[in-house]
């Protein structure tokens, strides 16, 4: 079944990580549960020696997987006592404000994770955050918050701006 060992009270059998950078990192499966990914490769059988996740930096695994435990234990808690679902709701907000308070590097790390562990939680999480960073900003303010050369010549500029006219319309 799951590679490694049995988690007793902590949701089951621990499931290995294997990062691009040769990290190891364990999870239950509680916590696996929200990796879709993660989940098929569970119940496909195919975690006997780690999961290997090619795509994926063991720094930004630590951050996927803070996440990932927190909301697996908050889910866990509230499922036992739904009288507290609403603070743990309310401390899952708290904790996501200032989890996804990250440089825009880690943000585009996490977005790139998130889509390929398939947590949708933390998909909608990162990409409404980096909604949030370029909501206003004019085009030359994106390309500076993300690093971002412009190669387009003037002609091909006023070309695309043509093109996409509806876009720049208020």
């Amino acid at each position: 079944m799951a590679a490694t060992k049995e988690g007793g009270n902590t949701g089951g059998d621990m499931i290995l990580l294997i990062t691009s950078d040769g990290q190891q990192f364990e999870m239950t499966e509680a916590e696996a549960s929200m990796s879709k990914l993660v989940s098929n490769m569970i119940e496909d059988d195919c975690t006997e020696n780690g999961v290997p996740l090619p795509n994926v930096t063991s720094n930004v695994l630590a951050k996927v997987l803070e996440y990932c435990k927190k909301h697996a234990a908050a889910a866990a808690a509230a499922a036992k006592d739904v009288a507290a679902k609403a603070s743990k709701d309310q401390e899952l907000k708290s904790f996501d404000a200032s989890f996804i308070d990250v440089d825009n590097t880690m943000l585009f790390n996490l977005i790139l994770a998130a889509n390929y562990l398939n947590v949708p939680s933390l998909l909608d999480l990162a990409s409404r955050h980096m909604a949030e960073l370029i909501k206003g900003k004019t085009v030359q303010q994106i390309r500076y918050l993300f690093g971002i050369v412009n190669d387009f010549t003037p002609e091909e500029e006023e070309e695309i701006r043509k093109e996409n006219q509806w876009a720049f319309e208020n």
